[in-house]
């Protein structure tokens, strides 16, 4: 615990001390949506928390557009995107630089749960299908936040994936899947940058709730990761309150009243809820209210231009260009080529989620005007809307468009997801765009060869037509400033750097929960296990439409020299990597090194690869630069279910570095050798050839062959045909998997008692 919280903790004891049990009780709840309650005779103060991860969303009134005017930056899947950590630590300073103009101590973000399926509705919220880069990430933009005294609530705290039955449904999944996929990148958070608080999702995990979950809240969070801050409810997400007091849940939110405060004072009354446990829930909450009451800034302003400025840069650091046909792209200002702007999103963008996370923009920039300004006029551009702003086309829209394509030399359709396709509370039912979308890019380029895509969307989807546009630009939700950074990169003012946190599947079919998601009846079961986003396409051997990890640049980059620390570690040491990256190119710009271990001969199955470092490197042309990552024992781990602990087989491990998770030209290995290997304890329950590879079982194994098999038969003379002998060596074989398999209680059965409860029991105990 660090020193600063040991004390704001002391003073909350202290005042906890004083409290009667009415007032500790109120404390556990909101006043309401947004605040805490005050307790004025003691001096508590009350504190303010509010949506969103992206841009400060306060409330003023029953309706989105009564909230304050905040800066809408980048949704989580574009600055996931971007690769980028500094970049991400300087969007937490800004947001927290509005919360304290606007007198708010707590910021609800971000959220970090793995992209498991495309459809998922509030994927735009959510950084990545992998654990290392969502966790880097996230921490980042904590450590920007909490920087200017303003809280953090990481979300949503647990496997928390669909939104169909989200209050409801059971995520049902094995310990190793949730330990390797589902939890790190909420153990990397919480270790690295120490969020006061923490979201509890919605959904049961293995049939109990989040909000209730001891495992999840207090053996996990507290104990394992060293979690300090208190544990807040998504809004509604209380099941049980007295189960979650017991569990480690502080604050109730919204407020119920007197309704959750009642049956927390009748279950301390009944003795059900132990007052020293009250007061630990109580107290922790407490500390973390007075730190962030104390942290106000009043009188704090913020720097709306700049504040737009840093978004428009945000936003071009997250836009990926996948396809750059003939160069087409940049379209430099010096070339007076005439262009269609086409689709309404041109005017009218898709910049942002809907649900919780929406923001009030200071402002709204969008492409076509932006591209007026870099171009110096309208004359080189034309303008047709295509669609409306649901996707909807008509004859009419579709031949004006055709015709200012026909007479440009390049066409540019901005098409992407209208906010009824994907938001919060529900999730898509398809890859697919509207039909407009769809028809408008075909009529487009039939007549224009040279057509360019601008995408506007939270998450991947279906793209029918890629191979017949020449450039095409993920353009994603980049919040009010996404129309001046979509001009940059077209013109090439910006040198586009961003690169798929998620993988583009070619069609649903091929996703890994294209036949479980959305898990139905109040049921998700997590079938694939470990293998979701590339772990599976690499496992399945499918092509993507775009790989993780991918992105284009206007200039090229080389790698070289990939050095190892040594030729062989302890699994207790560390490995550190070396390369050389070098801009091959004309321009400048930014690469994204991206570094994967792989495991050669593994003891269970595992992925082909997995992310394990990366960094983004800015190369002038020419100029070369040495990137260095340093591997620790995690990297190399799997999490070993029977003994519920992190554990490195020794052996040979691919340390694999470039530019994708499909484009890795740099390749070493590194030898890993482990002590011992700690054994899980045999029990009743353990298979015969646990006995057989176990350090002490081994001992008693001929013991327990005997018991089955009886005394070995007296050697004979008999002659056997080669097929006798083959057929007696194959119900050997039968046999021996038979009895392999077999529990070692289910031996006093088959030897009808010859073989006692006592004999087993004894037995047990000379392997302990």
């Amino acid at each position: 615990m660090s020193e600063q919280f040991k004390v704001y903790k002391a003073r909350a004891r202290e005042l906890v001390a004083q409290m009667t049990l009415e007032e500790k009780a109120r404390l556990l709840s909101g006043n309401g949506a947004w605040t805490t309650h005050k307790i004025e005779r003691l001096g508590v103060p009350s504190i303010y928390m509010t949506d969103g991860p992206h841009g400060l969303r306060k409330s003023q009134g029953p309706s989105m557009a009564d909230a304050v005017p905040a800066t809408c930056f980048p949704t989580a899947s574009a600055l996931a995107s971007s690769w980028d950590t500094d970049l991400l630590r300087q969007v937490g300073v800004a947001l927290a630089r509005e919360s304290q103009a606007n007198d708010v101590q707590l910021l609800l973000g971000p959220g970090i749960n793995m992209k498991r399926s495309p459809l998922g509705g509030r994927n735009f919220e959510y950084f990545s299908e992998d654990p290392i880069l969502a966790g880097q990430l996230a921490a980042a933009y904590i450590q920007g936040v909490q920087s200017e005294g303003v809280g953090t609530s990481l979300k949503h705290f647990a496997v928390n994936n669909q939104e169909h039955e989200r209050m409801i449904s059971n995520s049902t999944l094995d310990e190793r899947t949730l330990r390797e996929i589902y939890l790190p990148a909420f153990e990397i958070a919480i270790t690295q940058a120490q969020p006061w608080t923490v979201m509890c999702a919605y959904n049961k995990v293995n049939g109990v709730y989040a909000s209730e979950n001891h495992l999840l809240l207090e053996d996990i969070l507290r104990e394992e990761w060293g979690f300090e801050g208190f544990v807040v409810s998504d809004w509604g997400a209380v099941h049980d309150r007295v189960k979650g007091v017991t569990a480690g849940l502080n604050l109730e939110m919204p407020g119920s009243g007197e309704v959750n405060r009642k049956k927390i004072i009748d279950g301390v009354n009944s003795g059900l809820l132990p007052v020293a446990r009250l007061d630990e829930v109580v107290t922790t909450l407490l500390a973390v209210v007075l730190k962030a009451s104390e942290s106000r800034k009043p009188g704090a302003r913020f720097d709306a231009d700049q504040h737009h400025a840093l978004a428009r840069q945000v936003a071009g650091e997250s836009i990926i260009l996948l396809k750059n046909d003939d160069n087409l792209l940049p379209l430099e200002a010096g070339k007076k080529k005439k262009l269609a702007v086409i689709g309404a999103f041109a005017k009218e963008p898709r910049y942002q989620g809907a649900g919780s996370s929406q923001v009030n923009p200071t402002r709204i920039s969008n492409a076509y005007d932006e591209l007026v300004t870099l171009l110096g006029g309208t004359e080189r551009l034309s303008y047709a809307s295509g669609y409306d702003l649901e996707g909807v086309t008509t004859p009419q829209l579709l031949e004006e468009a055709r015709q200012q394509a026909r007479e440009a030399d390049v066409a540019i359709v901005f098409a992407g997801l209208p906010d009824s396709y994907e938001s919060e509370g529900f999730d898509r039912a398809a890859l697919d765009i509207p039909e407009g979308h769809n028809r408008l890019i075909d009529v487009v380029s039939q007549v224009q060869p040279n057509t360019v895509v601008v995408l506007m969307n939270g998450s991947s989807i279906a793209m029918p037509w890629v191979g017949r546009v020449k450039a095409l630009l993920e353009g994603w939700l980049t919040g009010q400033a996404g129309g001046g950074a979509i001009a940059d990169i077209l013109t090439g003012k910006v040198n586009p750097s961003a690169k798929l946190a998620e993988t583009f599947p070619m069609r649903l079919e091929d996703t890994p929960t294209a036949t479980e998601f959305p898990g139905l009846n109040q049921q998700a079961q997590y079938g694939e296990g470990v293998f979701i986003g590339y772990r599976y396409y690499d496992k399945k051997n499918l092509t993507p439409l775009f790989p993780f990890g991918f992105g284009l640049s206007y200039t090229t980059f080389a790698y070289s020299e990939l050095t190892l620390s040594a030729p062989s570690i302890q699994d207790t040491g560390t490995l550190t990597v070396q390369l050389k990256v070098r801009n091959t190119g004309k321009v400048a710009g930014k690469e994204i090194v991206q570094l994967y271990v792989r495991e050669d001969k593994p003891v269970l199955s595992r992925p082909e690869k997995e992310l394990k470092a990366f960094t983004k490197v800015a190369l002038e042309p020419g100029e070369e630069k040495t990137v260095s990552f340093t591997l620790k024992q995690r990297d190399f781990a799997y999490y070993n279910t029977p003994l519920h602990r992190w554990t490195v087989n020794p052996g040979r491990f691919d340390i694999l570095v470039g530019s994708s998770s499909r484009n890795l030209p740099l390749r070493k290995h590194v030898e890993v050798e482990a002590g011992p290997a700690a054994v899980p304890a045999l029990t009743r329950n353990s298979t015969v050839k646990e006995f057989k590879n176990h350090p002490k079982g081994k001992a008693v194994y001929p013991q327990l062959t005997k018991v089955f098999l009886g005394e070995p038969p007296a050697q004979t003379n008999v002659k056997r045909t080669p097929q006798e002998e083959r057929a007696r060596q194959k119900a050997e074989m039968s046999t021996m998997v038979f009895l392999h398999d077999m529990p070692v209680y289910k031996l006093v059965n088959f030897s009808e008692g010859r073989f006692t409860e006592q004999a087993l029991n004894e037995l047990l105990a000379q392997v302990q």
